[in-house]
C-alpha cells in the first residue's frame, strides 16, 4: 500500500462530499430557464456538446438524453470544434461547454472564435473563469479544490449534466433530484472498502500488459474517461472504446497479459456486453464485467437508478489506477510531464 498516498488519493475519498455539495447547489437561473425554453420551442436547430478529456467523455449520457427527447445533438472535442467545425457557431446552435477550470487553452479559443454568435451554456467548477463569465448561462459544480487527476470534477460534472438534461428535456426535476441524491451514499459505500478493493485488484492485474475499458451507450463515459485516467494516474497504457469497436481489431490482442474491463450498462445491451466478456475469456484473455451483479465485489456497483449509474461506473476504474500505481511503486496521480490545466493547444 506504500504507493497509495498523495492528493489524488484524498480527492478520490472526497467524491461523496463533492457530490452532496453539487446537488445542493444546483438551481436554474432565469438565463438558464430561458435557454431551456428556447431549445424546447425550436429556437435552436442543434445542440453541440463540447469539452476535452474527461469533460468530453462526461457528455455521453446527456447526448443520449437529448437525442431521446428528439433534439439534434452532436458531441465534438473543443479543439476539433474551434479549428475544423466552427460553422456551428451561429445563432441556431446551443453550445454546452464543459470545463472544470473554465480557462483551458481550448476553452479560451472557443470563446474567441465564437464571438457570442452561438449561445454558450457553461458547466464548470470555477465561477470566476472566462467560460463562466462569458457564457449565456452557467451551471456550477461544487467539487472544491482538485489538485490532481480529474475525479471529483468528473463525477460532479456527470451529476450536473444529468440535472441539466432533465431541465432541458422537461423532465421531472424533483424525481431527478431524488435519484441523484442517492449517488453520494452509494459512492461512499463503495469507496469505504477501498483497501480491500486495491488488494483484490493488485492480484487480478499482476502481469497485465494491455488494459482495455469497453462499454456502450452512457457507459462510454466511464470507458473513455477510464482509458484516460489510467494513463494519467498510473502511467500505464490503457484504451477506452465501445464494446463493438473492441471486436473490430483489438480482439486480436487477447492473451493472458490482456485485461478487458467491460461495463454491463443499460439493460438493452447488457447481454451483448456479457457475451463479449465470455468470448474474451474463451479466447485466452482476462475480463470482468462491472455492474450490480458482478461476481467480484470490486466490480460490483451499489444498486442505483440508471441516471446515477454513470457516476458509479468510474469508481472501480479509480481503484484500478491505485492498484497499478502500487504495483509500479509510484504515487498515483502525480503529474510529471503535464499540469492540471492544459494551457497549450
Amino acid at each position: 500500500m506504500a504507493a497509495v498516498k498523495g492528493s489524488y488519493f484524498h480527492d478520490l475519498l472526497d467524491q461523496p462530499a463533492a457530490l452532496d455539495a453539487t446537488l445542493g447547489g444546483l438551481e436554474a437561473s432565469q438565463a438558464l430557464r430561458e435557454l431551456a425554453s428556447g431549445l424546447r420551442g425550436g429556437e435552436f436547430h442543434r445542440v453541440v456538446l463540447t469539452g476535452m478529456g474527461s469533460s468530453y467523455h462526461a457528455l455521453h449520457p446527456l447526448n443520449l438524453q437529448l437525442i431521446r427527447y428528439g433534439l439534434t445533438s452532436l458531441m465534438e472535442e473543443t479543439s476539433e470544434l474551434v479549428y475544423h467545425k466552427s460553422r456551428y457557431f451561429d445563432p441556431r446552435t446551443l453550445v454546452i461547454a464543459v470545463s472544470q477550470s473554465g480557462r483551458s487553452a481550448e476553452v479560451l479559443r472557443l470563446l474567441e472564435r465564437n464571438q457570442r454568435r452561438a449561445s454558450v451554456l457553461a458547466v464548470t467548477n470555477t465561477p470566476g473563469s472566462p467560460l463562466a463569465l462569458e457564457s449565456s448561462a452557467t451551471v456550477l459544480t461544487h467539487a472544491g479544490d482538485e489538485r490532481s487527476v480529474s475525479c471529483k470534477t468528473y463525477v460532479t460534472a456527470l451529476m450536473a449534466l444529468q440535472w441539466l438534461g432533465d431541465l432541458l428535456c422537461a423532465g421531472d426535476l424533483d424525481q431527478g433530484r431524488r435519484e441523484l441524491a442517492r449517488a453520494a451514499h452509494a459512492a461512499k459505500d463503495y469507496l469505504g472498502r477501498w483497501e480491500s478493493h486495491i488488494d483484490t485488484l493488485i492480484e487480478k492485474l499482476r502481469g497485465v500488459r494491455d488494459l482495455f475499458l469497453v462499454g456502450r451507450g452512457a457507459s462510454l463515459a466511464a470507458a473513455g474517461t477510464g482509458g484516460l485516467i489510467v494513463k494519467e494516474s498510473a502511467h500505464f497504457h490503457a484504451d477506452g472504446m465501445s464494446c463493438a469497436a473492441f471486436r473490430h481489431g483489438p480482439f486480436e490482442m487477447l492473451s493472458p497479459q490482456a485485461f478487458v474491463l467491460a461495463f454491463a450498462g443499460d439493460e438493452s445491451t447488457r447481454p451483448l456486453n456479457a457475451g463479449l466478456v465470455r468470448d474474451i475469456v474463451q479466447h485466452g484473455g482476462r475480463s470482468e464485467l462491472v455492474g450490480e451483479d458482478a461476481s467480484s465485489e470490486v466490480f460490483r456497483l451499489p444498486a442505483a437508478p440508471p441516471s446515477v449509474r454513470p457516476i458509479l461506473e468510474i469508481l472501480p476504474v479509480q481503484m484500478i489506477t491505485l492498484a497499478l500505481a502500487a504495483l509500479a511503486g509510484r504515487e498515483p496521480g502525480k503529474f510529471e510531464l503535464a499540469s492540471k490545466v492544459t494551457t497549450v493547444e
